[in-house]
């Protein structure tokens, strides 16, 4: 399975050190995260482009959820619509869903968290089944969560062909 991101991601905690260009990448990025329509559009556009070659027609594209179900519908259900017209693939949006909430692994020190961060995912096995699937992400950082998600879709019966991301965090060790 192929992984590829369009972007390089910067911690905040870095970003001063960067050009400008690589700070308006991240303010997109960030700005997707939030759900802002003008990013929606702008990250549709990048990886529709990146994808322009390929036939999606019997692909079906997934975005890996956020932690709760307000925010994976923030930041993914017009930007998953966007793309798969753009692309001519299956949505599959509609086929994932988030129960409750997790706590944003980022920002909590427990990491305990990270053995069941996508527990409270619910898939439409019925659906996948002898599917193709695309996954998007926004951020990889060190894919757990992107290789855990794939696991499930497998198991669900889906066959994932890709995994594509917004952008991969940058490591930089001193």
């Amino acid at each position: 399975m192929m992984k590829y991101a369009l972007y390089d991601y910067i911690p905040q905690r870095r970003l001063r050190r960067t050009t400008f260009e690589q700070q308006d990448i991240n303010r997109l990025i960030l700005d997707f995260k939030d759900g802002r329509n003008y990013a929606s559009r702008w990250a549709a556009r990048a990886m529709s482009r990146t994808l322009s070659a390929m036939d999606l027609s019997d692909v079906v594209v997934v975005c890996i959820p956020a932690a709760s179900s307000y925010s994976t519908c923030r930041r993914y259900k017009t930007f998953s619509s966007m793309l798969c017209q753009m692309c001519n693939a299956v949505n599959g949006y509609d086929y994932v869903s988030v129960v409750g909430t997790r706590n944003k692994l980022h920002l909590s020190k427990n990491r305990q968290q990270r053995n069941d961060q996508l527990e409270n995912v619910c898939l439409d096995a019925e659906f996948f089944k002898g599917k193709k699937v695309l996954l998007i992400d926004d951020i990889c950082t060190t894919c757990k969560s992107a290789n855990r998600f794939a696991d499930m879709m497998q198991q669900a019966g889906a066959t994932v062909v890709m995994q594509l991301f917004l952008a991969k965090t940058k490591s930089y060790y001193c």
